[in-house]
């Protein structure tokens, strides 16, 4: 009865507002998603950036929460041409003596490369990677809900809520155990000396073990149109090149999710939000931006540890002063003239992402929110540096700064590919304590933005749309 009675409409197209379309399909609401880019995926597309034959993914492009994702899991969407690709290592950090350390899937293969640390490793990482469909399941779900596991969640946050450089400095005495665990924690895009900076660490080398680091055969488009195709065979409807400006365009939807930031929320819900809600979204604070480069190349890349050719993704930094000092730098409104660059190199083990014989390869680093200038020759310098030879594969190249970001995907605040700052307030009151719900009946808020944060895995908008329907009644 309830898909004779109801109506939704979702702004934005991206993984999350899919994944909440999904859900109120499922209930027989019937729900439409208004897009304003011709393509659906948001942060989630492919596209040719460099020269014909080249598809680079413009976004996102590994996915160690997507295939970890309790809601993904859900959804047949290898039906729909979702195929995982996962490589023979999660990820590879290349140091300067010419080895490089591997987040193996294997925690004893793991623990075996990081000499006297290896016994840490496996106390530090090996329990959550041995429940980790229960860790999982509490933190990708809402950050204020009554645990399930709570002695698995309190282990787990005893570690997670200390600075990342505090915990590896603490808990190893080597270089290669403290670059590896510096590297995963760096994902976090906060200052690794912060309170919390470890737990994006712990969970993304849990994963790595658990689950990998995949990406998706085809791009990232792959994953976004495999969602799109489940939604329409549910009997919903996707509506692109449709700008909604304001949401009384929308009619009398009973029900509006909007997966878009809070800032794009303030301005096209207007006067329908209380001015107290109004005021958080405008006092949502967003973290560093990104600088993102895209290469066609003649060859694969060169590193001098032939063992990163093993794994999809690279961490480029060094050691893990070097990447904390590299992180800490977009705080404080400047560059980091050696940043941490996030490689990866996909056409290795996808040959339709490139023509044959030929590869792609895409970097990003952090730098302040909204930052004009250049960090194409900074980045290459540290391609160089554990590459040697690197530029002279380039065929082609593509850069993107912050304000490109934006241009290209709105919700990329300033270049913020994370929905928002993860401060500790922002990680409880996120965007508020109220999460999905606006104040503002039938409105909800279903982006990076709202628990569990940024991501490719639709929990955001799974979530907010079972909010929505406990609503709808």
């Amino acid at each position: 009865m309830l898909g004779l009675m109801r109506r939704a409409a979702i702004v934005g197209a991206g993984p999350n507002g899919l994944s909440a379309a999904i859900t109120l399909a499922w209930a027989g609401v019937a729900t439409t998603v208004f897009e304003v880019a011709e393509t659906v995926g948001g942060a989630a597309r492919t596209a040719e950036l460099t020269l014909p034959g080249f598809r680079h993914d413009v976004g996102s492009s590994v996915y160690p929460l997507g295939v970890a994702s309790p809601f993904f899991r859900e959804l047949p969407l290898e039906q729909f041409g979702l195929r995982w690709i996962e490589p023979a290592a999660a990820m590879a950090h290349p140091l300067d003596d010419g080895s490089a350390v591997m987040l193996e899937h294997s925690v004893e293969a793991t623990a075996a490369g990081l000499g006297r640390d290896g016994d840490t490793w496996r106390r530090l990482i090996g329990p959550l990677v041995e429940r980790w469909p229960e860790l999982c399941g509490e933190i990708l779900g809402p950050v204020v809900h009554l645990p399930r596991h709570p002695l698995l969640l309190g282990r787990f946050g005893l570690f997670a809520m200390l600075p990342a450089t505090a915990l590896g400095g603490m808990l190893f005495r080597g270089e290669r155990a403290r670059a590896l665990f510096a590297g995963c924690a760096a994902h976090s895009m906060r200052p690794l000396e912060s309170a919390a900076s470890s737990a994006v660490g712990l969970v993304l080398a849990a994963a790595g073990h658990a689950v990998g680091w995949p990406i998706v055969e085809g791009g990232a488009q792959a994953l976004s149109d495999a969602l799109a195709a489940y939604l329409v065979s549910l009997g919903g409807e996707i509506r692109t090149g449709v700008r909604v400006s304001d949401l009384r365009e929308l009619g009398d939807a009973d029900a509006i999710l909007c997966d878009v930031s809070p800032r794009q929320l303030r301005q096209i819900a207007g006067q329908q939000l209380s001015p107290e809600y109004a005021e958080k979204m405008e006092g949502f604070a967003y973290g560093p931006g990104a600088f993102k480069m895209d290469w066609a190349l003649s060859e694969p890349i060169p590193w001098r540890a032939k063992e990163c050719l093993q794994a999809a993704t690279v961490h480029v930094g060094g050691t893990m002063e070097e990447i904390a000092a590299a992180e800490d730098a977009p705080w404080r409104g400047e560059a980091a003239a050696r940043p941490f660059v996030l490689v990866a190199q996909p056409s290795l083990f996808d040959a339709t992402r490139a023509p044959a014989g030929k590869h792609t390869a895409w970097a990003y680093c952090h730098v302040p929110n909204g930052w004009e200038g250049s960090a194409v020759d900074a980045i290459e310098a540290q391609m160089e540096r554990f590459a040697p030879g690197f530029r002279e594969c380039v065929l082609a190249r593509h850069a993107m700064g912050t304000q490109a970001l934006e241009e290209w995907d709105a919700n990329l605040i300033g270049g913020d590919i994370g929905g928002g700052a993860m401060t500790l307030g922002q990680m409880v009151a996120r965007p508020a304590l109220s999460a999905y719900r606006t104040g503002t009946k039938g409105l909800y808020l279903c982006s990076a933005s709202t628990p569990p944060g940024g991501g490719v895995h639709g929990m955001c908008g799974h979530l907010a749309a079972v909010r929505a329907l406990e609503d709808l009644g």
